[in-house]
């Protein structure tokens, strides 16, 4: 499988930095803009669209498109959908995803404009996501409204269980949200949300391509009145069009739900396994970098109803996670002088969310318990030899440990008029590895609705963002984590506006966040030979964007067209860091310096 023609290159070395206006280096400490500019023209074949019915018939695409507003999405702690909300939560449904012709899930985020999705492998092997110009670890990942982020590292947080096919929609919060999901929601949250199939049937698909692409996924569903079930399942490899790109990618899903008029079950259990060439990764040194990952997820969840009219809904929830991380500075090269690590993290959690409906609106309490483990080869304080932990397929030990238990505990309340919507809400959380016992997060969203066709709104909310065990504890030649490192903080801003009739809609958004106590990996003078994690000072983003979607079929049922959006988004950046002789990634998202480190 490794041994392939592949597109030879040359390496591109940088070996001198240009001290003029408009170098690259040049926007450290200063303001940097950036426009991005898309298009996107949708076609997709559907039986429907051959025919001469009228455009809103009930399963057109077209009256998919209207009725996303009626979807409940994730955009506060009390249920409320699309319309109502006072957030403005970007939804890509499954026919999104399929006229797309993505082939991954991280392929289907770039349609958001506000979401910055960078591959360093094809088919989504390794990808950093980040929101309206956050980096990878400020963005909080969440399966059927159920947090799988990494605390260990943002760079895996693209390791999904589920492929395209057995996805419903992809909900997208852009903006501070620890009021709505708790800290390292810093700059947005994205909410993977599966299909649970009506009827009982097998799905089949298959694909290849050059370079020995294959892959193939396999579902089955099994429905009845009261209980639906559905497992799934994936494999997918390639040797990689160019050197140290081929992988290897298996993953199954296993969910269920049981509905009654007074309660609601729900559950599911996720895998995921890759095997990959890491390339340059993370750092030009090596280009035989190799990694292995492994992600298993499990939770287990319910609505209660014990009064009649929905007047009270208890939804408590369980989750488990554990991932496993095996890297390679140089493939072959084992043990630790050599570049090799392993990782284990386990995630363990219960949370209890409490919906009330009055006469003054909607009210959600809700506490979230979350315990976060490491056994790592470099990662945690260092162990006694009697409690060294075996790696399985390794002659080596996990011979660190590092542990953290959080507590969020939230109150909102929501006030749904029909023109109006107010959502005001708090977070008051605590971490084990935090000092001075509870520390507040407050936020206000407004929303008003004029009419059918438009919204505006506005908020303000307040997020911290957790230094991930990466920035905390690691320490090789090149890099040393730090900790005694400060939580992110942020104050985000934002306005919009939303027009929607028939065939058009248009969306105008705007931000500003007030970020203090950001990380970043630094020289602090010139005798420095390793980089180290710091909280480097403050951090301003602005940002707007502008989305135009026109939907033909609306108009003409024989459209051959269902959807064309253009998207313009552009943000500008200014910091105020300590006195630092060389910065490695600040401002990394916008400046595309280099990676974090790994």
């Amino acid at each position: 499988m490794y041994k392939s023609l592949f597109n030879k290159r040359a390496s591109l070395r940088f070996t001198h930095f240009s001290r003029k206006g408009y170098a690259l280096f040049s926007c450290l400490g200063k303001e940097v803009i950036v426009g991005t500019l898309s298009v996107a023209t949708l076609a997709h074949a559907k039986a429907e669209g051959l025919s001469t019915r009228t455009p809103l018939v009930a399963d057109t695409l077209a009256h998919k498109e209207l009725k996303l507003d009626e979807v409940v999405v994730t955009g506060s702690r009390a249920p409320l959908t699309a319309l109502q909300a006072a957030k403005v939560v970007a939804v890509i449904s499954s026919d999104d995803i399929q006229r797309s012709a993505a082939t991954s899930v991280n392929d289907v985020l770039k349609l958001v404009s506000g979401v910055d999705v960078r591959q360093r492998g094809g088919f989504g092997v390794q990808t950093d996501i980040s929101i309206n110009g956050g980096t990878f670890d400020q963005i909080t990942i969440l399966l059927n409204g159920v947090n799988i982020s990494n605390p260990q590292t943002g760079h895996n947080a693209a390791d999904f269980p589920v492929s395209l096919s057995d996805i419903d929609r992809i909900e997208v919060l852009e903006g501070a949200s620890a009021r709505v999901f708790g800290a390292s929601a810093f700059s947005g949250a994205i909410n993977i949300v599966t299909k649970t199939e009506a009827q009982s049937g097998v799905r089949l698909s298959a694909d290849g391509g050059s370079f020995g692409t294959v892959g193939g996924s396999v579902a089955l569903s099994l429905a009845s009145k009261t209980v639906r079930q559905q497992l799934s399942g994936g494999y997918s490899q390639s040797d990689g069009g160019t050197i140290n790109t081929y992988f290897r990618k298996r993953q199954g899903f296993y969910q269920g739900n049981f509905e009654t008029k007074a309660i609601d079950l729900f559950w599911q259990a996720g895998l995921v396994a890759k095997d990959y060439g890491a390339g340059t990764f993370y750092g030009i040194a090596s280009d035989n970098q190799y990694e292995e990952t492994r992600r298993f997820v499990a939770s287990v969840g319910s609505n209660i109803r014990p009064l009649p009219n929905n007047v009270l809904t208890l939804s408590p929830t369980i989750y488990w996670q554990r991932n496993w991380d095996h890297y390679q500075w140089k493939r072959g090269m084992t043990g630790a002088a050599q570049g090799e690590n392993y990782h284990r993290t386990d995630v363990y959690g219960g949370a209890l969310n409490t919906v009330v409906n009055w006469a003054l609106g909607k009210t959600a309490l809700g506490v979230d318990l979350r315990k976060e483990l490491i056994y790592s080869t470099a990662y945690g304080e260092t162990l006694p030899a009697h409690q060294w932990k075996t790696i399985h397929g390794s002659d080596r030990m996990y011979e660190r440990r590092g542990e953290r238990t959080n507590t969020s505990l939230f109150l909102e309340h929501n006030v749904v008029l029909q023109h109006f919507t107010l959502s005001a809400g708090l977070l008051a959380n605590h971490n084990t590895w935090l000092s001075g016992g509870l520390h507040f997060y407050p936020g206000v969203d407004l929303a008003w609705r004029p009419n059918a066709q438009w919204k505006v709104f506005a908020s303000w909310n307040k997020a911290l963002r957790l230094p991930t065990y990466t920035d905390l504890y690691i320490s090789n030649r090149a890099q040393m984590g730090d900790q005694n490192l400060n939580p992110e903080r942020v104050n985000t801003y934002k306005l919009g506006a939303r027009y929607r009739t028939t065939a058009l809609q248009t969306q105008v958004n705007a931000f500003y966040s007030n970020g203090r106590d950001m990380i970043d990996w630094v020289f602090e003078t010139s005798a420095s030979t390793r980089y180290h994690a710091l909280n480097i000072g403050k951090l301003d983003n602005m940002g707007a964007s502008v989305d135009l979607a026109f939907m033909p079929k609306e108009l003409w049922a024989n459209s051959l067209f269902t959807a064309v959006r253009l998207s313009y988004a552009i943000f500008t950046n200014n910091t105020t860091p300590h006195n630092l002789y060389i910065s490695r990634s600040m401002l990394w998202n916008i400046c595309a310096i280099s990676s974090r480190p790994r």
